[in-house]
């Protein structure tokens, strides 16, 4: 918190939003008021708006876009920009995971087994984050999105218009170990690695677009718990950032999920793997010219 009043600044912007202020205001007044004379609140409004619609639509958390976008349009401080939106992540996950659980589509053993491998291994990315570069973990993590997506799409466009039914047969192990390695990213890359579950979930488990995106998007809800402690705890986050996001995030989650749970599975399979193609090239192209 100690560093909120700057991150808005662009580089070599000195400004202090609270010089000016009246003495005898409380520090929590003070933070507020600073937040809201920042030229660019509405901007973080509007990246919370967007986001939290994509994260209801395609059950993702959304720090993978909203991290870019915070530091290109806000001019926020590049490292509280990958942390800070995890907390918005929780609850705008939380507000879509309200609209899937009506329609019955969570797999309880995805879901758990996610959690109980998926948990301790973002715990344990978090803390590595201290230590390791990740612009190229970024480039290699948004071109596996991309590959899998182009797969997805093709695959989507051949086959007929009808639903794929789940695969009978639970595969624990490939389960296991697909919790951990997305656990060990989430926590490196501070998202919530609701991507990353979808897209293993609808290519390996065979899973029903509509319930890959329910169980991903609880996942990603708990995922980010223990991510937004593990970077809290570092000095990641900045709670005013955290705070705008959820605002417009909550409302829009849940008006994502509703689309989703209402648009037709042929027509959400296209957009869910052209936006992992798109999401893929957006990450490289930032990371590689930012």
């Amino acid at each position: 918190m100690a560093c909120s009043r700057h991150l808005f600044a662009k580089k070599g912007n000195s400004s202090k939003p609270t010089d000016d202020l009246p003495a005898g205001r409380s520090v929590s007044n003070l933070y507020m008021i600073a937040l809201f004379q920042q030229t660019n609140y509405w901007v973080i409004l509007s990246i919370g708006l967007i986001v939290g619609y994509l994260s209801g639509l395609l059950g993702k958390g959304g720090s993978a876009v909203s991290t870019p976008a915070l530091q290109i349009f806000a001019g926020v401080n590049p490292f509280f920009a990958l942390a800070s939106p995890l907390p918005a992540s929780i609850t705008s996950t939380i507000s879509a995971t309200a609209v899937y659980s009506k329609e019955k589509l969570f797999d309880k053993r995805v879901i758990g087994l996610g959690a109980l491998f998926g948990v301790p291994a973002t715990v344990v990315g978090a803390f590595f984050s201290h230590y390791l570069k990740g612009e190229t973990l970024m480039i290699c993590t948004a071109l596996f999105i991309m590959s899998i997506g182009t797969t997805l799409l093709i695959s989507f466009l051949k086959k007929k218009n009808v639903e794929v039914e789940a695969d009978q047969h639970f595969h624990k192990g490939l389960m296991i170990l697909a919790a951990t390695g997305i656990g060990l990213l989430s926590g490196l890359l501070a998202n919530a690695g609701g991507v990353l579950f979808s897209s293993f979930f609808i290519k390996r488990l065979r899973m029903p677009i509509k319930q890959a995106l329910a169980c991903s998007i609880v996942l990603s809800a708990i995922l980010s718990i223990p991510g937004a402690i593990a970077h809290w705890y570092l000095g990641h986050i900045d709670w005013n950032i955290a705070l705008l996001l959820s605002v417009t995030a909550i409302p829009s989650s849940y008006l994502g999920a509703k689309t989703a749970v209402k648009m037709k599975t042929p027509l959400l399979e296209k957009v869910f793997a052209c936006t992992l193609i798109v999401f893929g090239l957006y990450d490289i192209i930032y990371t590689v010219f930012s």
